[in-house]
């Protein structure tokens, strides 16, 4: 089996069911703060080619506009509605349209926006850029509460870049020498088992 037949066998129904509760979701958003439902992001994808990333938006719709790509802490940009959706990580559903439009797979590299990518490694770039970034990987699990990491220190940006970014990137290049079917489920069993125990 193929990961993008693989990816289609689980995306599809997965979002079926998920309707109902996105819906539920998307009426919270609109009504928590004014804005449009969904965020969009430029990430880097598979071949450095960009695409625009979905999230059920948790911040107020101006934010970038008001501090770092990064967030940090109890960040006053997060609405109310974004605070819960952050911590139960519901603000990723979305990403399963990403996943259908072959932008993205389940499990991969987390894509980042094109500035942070500047920063790979040369004798990395192009090996974390050779599959699909993905929506969960053990990267993600690690830092599954970066904001928090980050918070009180003088330069969110720098660490991030600095101290973050190099311990993912080997996560990354461990995932893409390593990476099979029987992985993705593990990693797909792994986050599910962490956000609901958490």
């Amino acid at each position: 089996m193929t990961k993008r037949l693989f990816d289609l066998l689980l995306t599809l129904p997965g979002l079926l069911l998920l309707l109902p509760l996105m819906a539920v979701i998307a009426l919270w958003v609109r009504l928590d703060s004014p804005g449009p439902v969904l965020f969009r992001q430029q990430r880097v994808g598979r071949g450095g080619v960009s695409f625009a990333l979905l999230k059920f938006r948790s911040m107020r719709f101006d934010a970038e506009k008001l501090g770092p790509k990064v967030t940090v802490g109890a960040d006053p940009r997060i609405t109310r509605s974004g605070q819960f959706l952050r911590k139960s990580k519901l603000d990723e559903l979305p990403q399963l349209f990403n996943v259908v439009m072959g932008q993205m797979s389940l499990v991969g590299p987390r894509p980042e926006v094109p500035e942070y990518v500047a920063h790979y490694p040369a004798e990395i770039h192009d090996k974390v850029l050779s599959v699909p970034p993905g929506i969960t990987d053990l990267a993600s699990i690690e830092f599954r509460n970066e904001n928090a990491m980050l918070e009180g220190v003088d330069d969110p940006v720098a660490t991030y870049l600095n101290e973050i970014m190099p311990i993912k990137l080997d996560y990354y290049v461990s995932y893409v020498e390593q990476r099979s079917l029987w992985l993705d489920l593990k990693i797909i069993f792994r986050t599910f088992w962490v956000v609901v125990s958490h």
